[in-house]
């Protein structure tokens, strides 16, 4: 392609990521120019330590210590350090000086995506992050693009795969929480520390991102209600189960006339609904709209190819814009909204007893939901012959969060009941 425009290149970081964004950058340097419009020059790659063992074979002339002085060289700048410095301050600095930036960055930007996106603004620049949510799953810019000219009424989603992994292990084997973590760990889907994992905050970044871009405004991760899946036991699924629902990890992003909420937590859905079939360590994100209704985007949720795929899918859309000419410099409308109090929003409770078995517990029991304004769907008794304690799972109606948890409250003060052994929330139809 002679003449063809030219955009040097910056990589930031050389990790499992990092090191096939470059290989594709390397190997696939004349396909991408065909697509773009634009050569893309890979200048150099900033990494901690140059001689370090690397996934990829990659040119030594290309690394280097000082990624200041790289970043000041560079048209784009990919950073794919993560963590929320120094990569804040590089990709503020290249933001600065106009240089476009794409990045897998969760955790900063659901920090600080606000700001980096007026100063990207501010500089005629743009900053990407397709990679930051559901790895090779293209999610954000259908949201920012796509479905621009609709209204997002909700999105629901499985966006961590340690822990859809495991869940779905339980689900499949009737395992336990703890030996099903222990065997993700050795296969490599979980951290030595799952934390962020399983407690539900790598998915509350993602939450954020993702209420952002869809409702054109600014939520940042400690906004987020977040709850885990270290409580979710091998008794619940396989009630679950028998109920015929699964169990899963459900970031949820929801706009209504009250205003909007976002939450995280383990839920149970309908084995008829698209994402109860989600399986292993696979993501997907199930999207409502006014006029294009439900829509469900699946794939790999993480991995190094498939987020250098994200990653490379936003480095070519970039340069589409600056080989035009015209760059358009994206981030939310910051529109006014309502961010609800988790006790304003709606859902269903799906409730565990160990009740006292004698005459008049259930009617007791029921008459607890009828004090709180909380309606009873279902309710399921299991055992109690020639024992003295019988189970019981209750299905409720749609209700607020606080109504709900008062009645649990109550429920535990009741003498009828030896325990309340679980409570999770229904999603979905």
């Amino acid at each position: 392609m002679s003449g063809e425009k030219s955009l040097k290149v910056a990589l930031l970081g050389a990790g499992t990521v990092g090191a096939q964004t470059a290989r594709i950058l390397l190997d696939d340097a004349q396909a991408l120019a065909e697509r773009s419009g634009v050569s893309l020059e890979l200048i150099g790659i900033a990494v901690r330590t140059v001689d370090a063992k690397r996934d990829v074979q990659l040119p030594a002339e290309l690394f280097t210590t000082d990624a200041n002085a790289l970043i000041d060289q560079a048209d784009v700048v990919i950073e794919l350090l993560g963590g929320l410095q120094p990569a804040g301050d590089y990709i503020a600095r290249a933001l600065s000086r106009g240089a476009s930036v794409v990045t897998g960055n969760k955790a900063l930007i659901a920090a600080e995506g606000a700001r980096l996106n007026a100063l990207a603004a501010a500089n005629g620049a743009q900053l990407r992050y397709e990679a930051a949510v559901a790895g090779a799953i293209p999610i954000l810019r259908p949201i920012a693009d796509s479905l621009a000219g609709d209204h997002i009424t909700k999105v629901m989603g499985i966006v961590n795969g340690t822990t859809n992994f495991i869940l779905d292990a339980m689900d499949s084997t009737g395992a336990a929480f703890a030996d099903v973590l222990a065997e993700a760990q050795a296969l490599g889907y979980a951290e030595a520390d799952p934390t962020a994992d399983v407690g539900g905050h790598d998915a509350a970044a993602k939450a954020a991102i993702l209420a952002s871009l869809a409702f054109h405004t600014t939520v940042s991760s400690d906004q987020v209600h977040t709850e885990g899946i270290t409580q979710v036991t091998a008794e619940d699924v396989a009630a679950a189960a028998d109920a015929g629902y699964v169990i899963k990890l459900l970031a949820i992003a929801q706009k209504d006339e009250a205003g909007v909420s976002v939450r995280v937590y383990p839920s149970l859905i309908k084995r008829s609904h698209p994402l109860a079939s989600v399986r292993g360590a696979f993501n997907a994100v199930f999207v409502e709209a006014e006029n294009a209704g439900d829509l469900m985007f699946y794939g790999a949720g993480a991995g190094g190819n498939p987020t250098a795929s994200a990653v490379m899918g936003d480095v070519v859309a970039v340069a589409r814009q600056l080989a035009a000419g015209a760059p358009l410099p994206n981030g939310s409308a910051d529109l006014p909204v309502n961010l609800l109090d988790f006790d304003q929003i709606t859902t269903r409770y799906w409730i565990g007893l160990s009740i006292t078995d004698q005459p008049g517990v259930l009617a007791r029991v029921a008459d607890v939901f009828g004090t709180h304004g909380v309606s009873i769907e279902s309710m399921i008794q299991h055992g109690g012959e020639g024992s003295e304690a019988a189970s019981l799972r209750i299905l409720t109606h749609l209700g607020t969060e606080a109504a709900l948890r008062t009645t649990v409250e109550a429920l535990e003060a009741l003498d009828v009941v030896n325990t309340v052994t679980s409570v999770m929330r229904v999603e979905g139809n």
